[in-house]
Order: structure tokens, then C-alpha cells, then sequence
């Protein structure tokens, strides 16, 4: 057995050292759903769009494809932002970090919302991207104020929040979009993140430094993690196939919603996102599971869910049984492998729960944005079915490295 896999099992953390105040609610569950709430309320910037391509596209009178962009850039930014400031939260206070990066997120929303061109939304779009990286602020602090046997519980309550905010952003948007306009959510968004900055720094507890690193020390040290951790590579590329193929699916959905046989409004497309909530919620149980037994093996069987969401798209698509059914499957699938993922990563090194982070997430986000690519483009090409195709091909290549992966474990 690689010396990576003993670790996934054997190392545990020690707690980041935090000030007084803060171990008196090291596991504070209060302070726990807190955050879960800000992972929620920050990780649904990145999402209020997709209802709102076709709105957007007649605003601007753009094609599908050029809309679906707007997409694929926010996924970008947020990778590029994990990539290059997540890093620092292994560093720096983090209380400190969040109020600078809610503060940036609150001018780019408004950015969004003022945009007179396709072009300056896009490039908002991205920016937006940049600065929602709150929530992987946030998972890794959660993670370490867990004991190591409650870890995957408290991991998975927080990326539950995080999935049930991605999935109401929808609805929410949705239906704000049709009534006021498109713009009008991400006004919205902009007074709600002015809120969560002042409730964060009115209960986050103050963290003593845990380590001194320049900032290029932090990046140079990503790629040491890359090389070094079995895990953490194979978790990164399973977590963006599965988040690639999760990105095909939304990106798709409002286009195949408009046309026949459904003719609905953003409103309605918006409201796909409540029918996943069931699965997210289904899935919060995938965290208590990786405490119990073999993360991995959660992984195995979820990659298998996920396929059989995208089979039901397939051949029940245009019937909306079959496109509930489907959606319930994809969201239980894709939020369970998240979690297990997550519950593998963090286990391996205490004091870099940041850094190796970044990796896995920026991994999950360039998947994702390729897959808001190749979602959009199957539709141009090929509908629904090539919607479909590309779906089932990036999932199929995730189990087909899950089992080599499996194989060399053996």
C-alpha cells in the first residue's frame, strides 16, 4: 500500500491554534451551521446565472453559445480565485481573509448587475468567479475544528449547506429573474453578502498565526502536494469529472426547458433546483458514512449513481418524470462524491487542509467549467442527446480511473 493511502487512514491533524475564545467553541455545532450558512449564501453567487442564460442571451441578443460562456468564465475565476488566494488561508487570520474577500465578491456582483455589454458581463462574470472562494475559506477552518472522528459529519453538514445553497440559487434566481429581470439578483446578491460580512465578523473566532510562509512558498508548495499524495490526485480528478458532468446537465437544462415539448420560463427552470435539494439532503448522510467505512468505497458507488442520472436523462428526458428522477440522482451523486473526496483530502495533512484544498477544488472548477463548455456546446451540435453523450462520457471516464485506481491500490 502507498505511503499516501497509510496516511489517508492513519494521520490525523493537530487543531489550528486558535485564540482562547475560539477553543472554547472548537466544537460549537451553533458556530458549525453558522458557517454552513455562509458556505451556502457565498457558493450561490456562482450559479444565479444559469436560469438566466436565455434571459440574458435576449438582453443582449446573443446566441446560446455565447451565453453559455458567461458560465464557463464564472467556473474559470473561481478556479483561478482558489488557486491564488485559498492558499492563504493556511497563513493568514482568517477573519482577517474573509471580510477582504466577502468585501471584493460585494463590488463584483455589483459589476454584474450594471453591465451595459456582453463583454463587461462576462468579464464581471469572472470576477465574480475570483472572489466567491469564501466557502473553501471556510470548509478547511470547519474540517479543523472537528475531532478526527467526527470530521466526515461536520464536513458533510457544511457541504450539504454548500450544495442546498448552489441548488436554491437556482430557484431563487429563477424566479427573481422572472418577475424583476435578471439584473435585479445580483443586486440582491451584492446586499446579502454586506450582511454575512458583518455577522462573520461579529462570531468568527480570532486564529494565531499557524506558520510563516511567503506567498510564492505557499504556491511553490501545491505542486509538492501533487506529487506526493496519491490521493489527493486521484480524489481531484474524480471530483472534476463528476462536477464536469454535474455542469453539463444545469447548463443545458434552461435551453431544453424552453423548447418543446416544455415551453417554460426562468421561473420554472429556477424550481429544478428544490427538486435537488432532496438528493443533497439524502447526501449529507455521505459524510457520517466516511467516518464509518472506507471513503473510497462511498466514491465507487456514487460515480455509479451519477451515470445511472444521466442514462435516465437520456432515455426520460422529455418526460419530466424522468428529468426529476434524474435530477434527484445527479445532485445525490455529485454532492456524496464531493463529501467523501473531501473527507480523503483532509485527512492526509493538518496544517496544509488549505493548500490541498486548493488543489482538489481548483481541479473540481476547471472540470466544472469545462464541463459548462462542452454542455453548451453539445446542445448547439446535437439537443438533448448530445447534451446526454457528453455527460455520460465524462462519467464513464471516471469509474474507468476509479477502477485503475483500484487496481493499483490492490
Amino acid at each position: 500500500m502507498s505511503q499516501s493511502y497509510t496516511d489517508e487512514k492513519n494521520m490525523e491533524a493537530e487543531r489550528p491554534i486558535l485564540s482562547e475564545s475560539a477553543q472554547d467553541t472548537a466544537i460549537n455545532w451553533r458556530l458549525v451551521w453558522v458557517l454552513s450558512l455562509a458556505c451556502a449564501m457565498t457558493a450561490a453567487n456562482l450559479y444565479y446565472s444559469q436560469p438566466l442564460l436565455a434571459s440574458i442571451a435576449q438582453s443582449f441578443s446573443a446566441s446560446e453559445r455565447a451565453v453559455g460562456f458567461i458560465a464557463t468564465l464564472t467556473q474559470l475565476g473561481f478556479a483561478f480565485g482558489l488557486l491564488f488566494i485559498v492558499p492563504l488561508g493556511d497563513a493568514f487570520e482568517r477573519r482577517k481573509l474573509l471580510s477582504f474577500v466577502l468585501l471584493a465578491v460585494t463590488v463584483s456582483l455589483v459589476a454584474t448587475a450594471f453591465s451595459p455589454t456582453l463583454l463587461f458581463l462576462a468579464l464581471a462574470s469572472f470576477a465574480v468567479g475570483v472572489t466567491t472562494v469564501v466557502p473553501h475559506l471556510i470548509v478547511p477552518f470547519a474540517a479543523s475544528l472537528a475531532r478526527p472522528h467526527e470530521r466526515g459529519r461536520v464536513v458533510g453538514t457544511v457541504m450539504s449547506s454548500l450544495l442546498i445553497g448552489i441548488l436554491l440559487a437556482r430557484t431563487i434566481s429563477g424566479v427573481v429573474g422572472a418577475f424583476f429581470g435578471w439584473r435585479a439578483m445580483y443586486w440582491i446578491a451584492a446586499a446579502m453578502m454586506i450582511g454575512l460580512l458583518l455577522i462573520l465578523r461579529a462570531i468568527l473566532p480570532r486564529e494565531h498565526a499557524r506558520m510563516e510562509m511567503s506567498y510564492a512558498q505557499l504556491l511553490r508548495s501545491l505542486w509538492g502536494f501533487v506529487k506526493r499524495e496519491r490521493v489527493l490526485r486521484e480524489a481531484s480528478v474524480l471530483g472534476g469529472l463528476v462536477f464536469g458532468a454535474f455542469s453539463v446537465f444545469w447548463v443545458a437544462l434552461p435551453f431544453l426547458l424552453i423548447t418543446p415539448p416544455y415551453h417554460f420560463n426562468s421561473a420554472v427552470v429556477g424550481l429544478f433546483g428544490l427538486v435537488g435539494v432532496a438528493g443533497a439532503l439524502s447526501a449529507s448522510y455521505a459524510g457520517k458514512l466516511a467516518d464509518r467505512i472506507n471513503a473510497r468505497i462511498t466514491t465507487g458507488v456514487m460515480l455509479g449513481i451519477t451515470l445511472l442520472s444521466f442514462l435516465c436523462f437520456w432515455l426520460l428526458g422529455l418526460w419530466l418524470v424522468g428529468l426529476i428522477i434524474g435530477v434527484i440522482l445527479l445532485d445525490l451523486g455529485t454532492q456524496a462524491v464531493h463529501i467523501s473526496n473531501q473527507t480523503r483530502v483532509f485527512s492526509l495533512n493538518a496544517e496544509a487542509r488549505s493548500r490541498l484544498n486548493t488543489v482538489y477544488m481548483v481541479t473540481y472548477f476547471v472540470g466544472g467549467s469545462l464541463g459548462s463548455f462542452l454542455g453548451a456546446y453539445g446542445w448547439s451540435i446535437a439537443r438533448w442527446n448530445g447534451v446526454c453523450v457528453v455527460g455520460v462520457g465524462l462519467l464513464v471516464l471516471a469509474l474507468a480511473i476509479y477502477g485503475i485506481g483500484s487496481i493499483r491500490k490492490a
